[in-house]
């Protein structure tokens, strides 16, 4: 199956730590952002903010699409 699917793969090295080149840590800076563990009262309060913003990241996919047009990210769509 990989040898028929070789020509859509495309590698992409890059260093050891670099987040400001993953998708994944741009959506981290976003739950950063809106969540403010500050405010929780217990670990539990914390992982039901944290639930309720990536519920409503789901039903904003314009926002997460956002998240690989980021100038360093963008590789991730061409």
């Amino acid at each position: 199956m990989a040898v028929e699917n070789a020509e859509r793969i495309e590698l992409h090295l890059m260093p050891g730590y670099s987040p400001e080149l993953n998708p994944d840590a741009l959506l981290n800076a976003d739950l950063k952002h809106h969540i403010h563990a500050a405010r929780a009262t217990s670990t539990d309060d914390l992982a039901r903010e944290t639930r309720r913003f990536l519920h409503r990241r789901q039903r904003q996919p314009h926002i997460v699409s956002g998240y690989f047009h980021g100038r360093h990210v963008r590789y991730t769509i061409q």
